[in-house]
């Protein structure tokens, strides 16, 4: 007990000294572990919050719809309701085809005929108002929400004026846009809402001579059995199509299935960042690692609790990442996985797979990119350690010969690059991964959008519509964290190299000179990176392109590309100015101490 107290004291006193440094890797692991485990907790999402809307408002397990109310469709109603298989069922409704405004608005509407008290199969939830009442509408609060109608506005219905006296959620059909299920004649349909009247206000809309189905709502003895009872009921003499529970699981999901890929991909990308963000982290400490280690060392530490010190920091920071990412994905997914409303919502957070999976990939960031600079410093004599002298570069005639033909910043940005090739690669790697993200951004917002309403602009396409938001989430979230992995490596460059440009500055280089060289060192593998970061993101776009896909200006591109080299010059600058005007005698006093 008293080593693990020791361990945990000296992890605490380190993260004091460097809070800094604490809060990138917390901010870096829980970004990336928190969009890996949203990304994870789609699949099977819908499903979930499917089946708790069914339950709470007892919902079918299949739903008949014949095309009309014909004796031909009466005849099946009957078979159907008569077949042992057949727990209870409620209905025949009658539902028709027509068109609503509200608000501006115009859309394909399915009004069904409801009864005052619900049938023992499917209850409606209400979620604001009352039930159906004569006079009033109820609309689906799915649909509710895409047309901002609340209880008490107005909407047309087929030409008539009806108060909205409530909104509810039903498990009997698939989420808004999809109320049609196969449409009046049997087909595909239009994209549509979802309404409830009462069978005297639907009289109306029966002398209109409006398309008309009639839908009956079964409940299975046993649920699972749906696809046999279907095939039983198959034939030229039945007069009706079938919707089972499961297949409106799978149209449900359809409306997020853009969004699952977009935040998988998008999670590995920010991975690959935070393991940049942290390398740079990792190696810039080496040096205090190397004289803490020789500390330790000299106060009688074994090399196993030496080990257990340095790995623990950032195990702990990992662990409290990987907790913290699982609950923002936990707060998210509601919002993510149900953006139509039109199902209940349930917190259930990311399954086992998914805590267990996003736990590994924030431990094995966080153990991967510090075992090397933890196993050179233990390995460090512990007179070396203490001592902390500076290791002596590599001279290279050839290459010093042709540097001084150079501009001093670029020569000053190619010697801290040559000191440090693995950063600058990771750099280039970062920019790249950033400006994919963006490219793809800008091919996707380019497409030509097709809304659900009719001659309206104001009803959008929900699936395209939640697919844009969240590439713009991950874009977002990609394009802070490169900047903060540019504003660390930046201020990581200057510390190593403060001596060099400290002795740079004795032999003649002024400041300016030396403030743009550290900015070099960053914009030199930034420009190709970034250059790189357009056909790549092009490449990546491609295998999720339909046919007649749009593609942006290449200027737009490219002009995106150079803007974040822009950027990138812009955030150095800070760190790097800051850096070039310490004092030289003290920078110099200090390594000759």
């Amino acid at each position: 007990m008293g080593r693990i107290l020791l361990v945990f004291r000296l992890v605490r006193s380190d993260v004091r000294r460097h809070p800094g440094q604490a809060a990138m890797l917390l901010l870096s692991l829980t970004v990336a572990t928190g969009m890996l485990a949203l990304g994870g907790s789609l699949g099977g999402a819908t499903e979930t919050l499917y089946r708790h809307t069914r339950a709470v408002t007892a919902g079918p397990d299949v739903v008949a719809v014949s095309p009309d109310d014909s004796a031909a469709a009466a005849r099946t109603q009957a078979a159907l309701t008569s077949d042992p298989a057949v727990a209870a069922h409620s209905g025949p409704y009658l539902q028709y085809y027509a068109r609503l405004t509200a608000k501006g608005s115009a859309s394909h509407v399915v009004v069904t005929a409801a009864d005052a008290e619900p049938g023992p199969v499917d209850h409606p939830l209400v979620t604001s108002g009352t039930w159906v009442r004569s006079g009033g509408v109820v609309v689906e609060r799915g649909f509710a929400d895409a047309l901002g109608v609340r209880v008490g506005d107005h909407v047309t219905v087929a030409g008539r004026s009806l108060p909205v006296v409530g909104t509810a959620v039903s498990a009997a059909t698939t989420v808004y846009p999809f109320a049609q299920l196969t449409g009046p004649d049997g087909g595909p349909s239009d994209y549509s809402g979802l309404v409830w009247m009462t069978e005297q206000d639907t009289g109306p809309l029966a002398a209109r001579h409006l398309s008309v189905s009639s839908l009956l709502y079964l409940k299975l003895r046993d649920p699972d059995a749906t696809q046999a009872f279907v095939n039983a009921h198959r034939g030229p003499s039945v007069h009706a199509n079938f919707q089972s529970w499961q297949f409106m699981i799978g149209q449900d999901a359809t409306i997020i299935e853009g969004s699952r890929p977009i935040l998988v991909i998008g999670s590995w990308l920010l991975s690959f960042l935070a393991i940049a963000g942290v390398a740079t982290l990792a190696a810039g400490r080496a040096a205090k690692q190397t004289r803490r280690v020789g500390l330790l060392k000299a106060v009688g530490a074994t090399p196993a609790l030496v080990a257990a010190v340095l790995f623990t920091e950032y195990v702990t920071l990992a662990l409290l990442a990987d907790a913290l990412g699982l609950l923002a994905a936990r707060l998210a997914q509601p919002a993510v996985v149900n953006p139509t409303a039109s199902l209940l919502s349930i917190s259930a957070g990311p399954s086992g797979g998914t805590v267990v999976l996003t736990t590994v990939v924030a431990l094995a960031v966080a153990v991967l990119t510090t075992f090397g600079p933890t196993m050179r410093a233990l390995r460090t004599e512990t007179v070396a350690a203490l001592a902390d002298t500076a290791r002596r570069p590599d001279h290279r005639a050839r290459l010093t010969r042709l540097s001084a033909m150079l501009p001093v910043p670029v020569l000053l940005g190619l010697r801290l690059i040559a000191r440090r090739p693995g950063r600058a690669f990771l750099q280039a790697c970062s920019i790249t991964a950033t400006v994919i993200t963006i490219t793809a951004l800008l091919i996707v917002f380019v497409q030509r959008q097709v809304g659900y309403g009719i001659d309206s602009p104001h009803l959008g396409n929900l699936k395209d519509a939640q697919s844009r938001h969240t590439m713009v989430v991950v874009a977002a979230a990609l394009v802070v964290l490169a900047a903060v992995n540019t504003l660390t490596t930046t201020w990581t460059t200057a510390l190593e190299a403060r001596h060099t440009m400290a002795v740079a500055r004795t032999l003649g280089a002024t400041p300016g000179q030396v403030t743009a060289g550290l900015s070099a060192a960053q914009l030199l593998p930034t420009v190709p990176g970034a250059l790189a970061g357009v056909p790549l993101g092009i490449a990546f776009v491609w295998p999720f392109s339909a046919a007649g896909t749009v593609y942006p200006p290449v200027w737009w591109l490219f002009g995106a590309a150079f803007a974040t080299v822009a950027i990138t010059a812009a955030l150095t600058a800070l760190p790097a100015r800051i850096a070039a005007h310490r004092s030289v005698a003290q920078t110099l006093s200090a390594e000759s101490a």
